[in-house]
Parts: structure tokens; C-alpha cells; sequence
């Protein structure tokens, strides 16, 4: 499993607007193979500032799969015209913990 975080700088005063268009592009990511979970977070010092946090099953799943599908394409209509500039996007893997005790 991986974990995407996408770094989401929204236009000032179009938050609302854009969390509602997150919650239908919420339903469409959902539909993604190897999709597993995801949840947005809003930065409390900047109000123009959320980050996206996507657990895939592989890199693969996103970077090739999503990102290539018309599923992105309808994703990325419903919520980049808030966007104030583009996402920075960063893919993460889970080192700790390992199983292994302290």
C-alpha cells in the first residue's frame, strides 16, 4: 500500500464551492482500481490550503491506472477550476511500523 499526498492550494474565497466539488469527486476516485481510502484536511493557518491524503494498493494503481483514465479527467473537472495553482503530489510509503517491537 501507498499513500499519496497532494499538497491543494484553492483559490481564496471559493473553499466552499471547491468542498463541495470535492464530495461529488469524492465518488469518482472511489470507482479507481486499486483504490482504498482517502481523506481530506484543511490547514488551520492558511484557509486556502487542504491536503489530500489517498491510500493506493500500488504506485502503479495511481500513477498508471487513475492518472491515465478517463475517471481522472472527470476528477480533475470537478475540482481544478478551484485550484490556485497545481497540486504538488508526492507518493509515500510506510517504513514504521514494521512488525518489529521497541
Amino acid at each position: 500500500m501507498i499513500v499519496e499526498i497532494a499538497d491543494l492550494s484553492i483559490q481564496p474565497g471559493q473553499q466552499a464551492s471547491f468542498l463541495t466539488a470535492f464530495a461529488a469527486a469524492s465518488k469518482v476516485i472511489a470507482r479507481a482500481t486499486g483504490y482504498r481510502q482517502h481523506v481530506l484536511q484543511h490547514c488551520l493557518e492558511r484557509d486556502t490550503r487542504f491536503v489530500l491524503l489517498v491510500e493506493w494498493e500500488t504506485l502503479e494503481d495511481h500513477t498508471e491506472g487513475f492518472r491515465q483514465s478517463p475517471l481522472f479527467a472527470e476528477w480533475r473537472a470537478l475540482i481544478g477550476p478551484y485550484f490556485a495553482a497545481p497540486p504538488t503530489v508526492e507518493h509515500f510509503a510506510q517504513v514504521w511500523p514494521t512488525g518489529q517491537t521497541c
